[in-house]
């Protein structure tokens, strides 16, 4: 058998890597700047949600079925990002695509699956790179928190994770922690 010469494998893994990245990003707008903290204003937008004890993938594969046409109207949607995820792990959010900001999503087949329209807000944000587990969100859950109390900023809920690459996207990958705040 013959070998592929590994100048040809990354070459295919970067020619994947850029083809996998092409989804719309939620809409922000950035306010403030406290060291590597952004505080952003996000405008309403459509959202679906799952909360379960079971894990994330099964989460996600129920929201992908969504949009991938398990709808009132058979109506596949294009993937967004970011994900959001919870602390726990048991709720998972989708973005819908701008075009369903006006509320015009179809309705979800699952019982467990909510669509709707969330609040503008303003949300204190910490960027990191690389694979997400639980030490790095841990400790740039941290970070944030301390960057929010040393400036006398009240966080409103518990943070979540934003995951913005597929899982095949190997590098400069984007990954955030999200806690909406107080900010006026």
């Amino acid at each position: 058998m013959k070998k592929v010469p590994l100048s040809i494998i990354i070459i295919f893994l970067n020619i994947l890597n850029v083809m996998a990245q092409k989804y719309e990003t939620q809409a922000y707008e950035i306010v403030k700047k406290i060291d590597n903290v952004e505080i952003r204003y996000y405008p309403e937008a459509a959202k679906i949600k799952i909360k379960s004890k079971y894990s994330r993938n099964n989460n996600f594969r129920k929201l992908f079925e969504y949009i991938a046409g398990k709808n009132s109207r058979n109506e596949k949607i294009a993937m967004t990002t970011p994900v959001y995820m919870s602390e726990d792990k048991q709720m998972m959010e989708f973005v819908l695509p701008k075009e369903y900001n006006s509320g015009s999503f179809p309705t979800p087949n699952s019982k467990e699956i909510e669509a709707y329209i969330s609040s503008p807000s303003y949300f204190a944000v910490i960027t990191y790179g690389g694979f997400s587990n639980s030490k790095k969100e841990k400790l740039y859950k941290d970070n944030l928190k301390k960057t929010l109390q040393s400036n006398d900023i009240i966080s409103i809920k518990p943070p979540k994770i934003l995951y913005y690459n597929s899982p095949y996207k190997l590098f400069n990958r984007r990954n955030e922690v999200i806690v909406e705040v107080d900010f006026k």
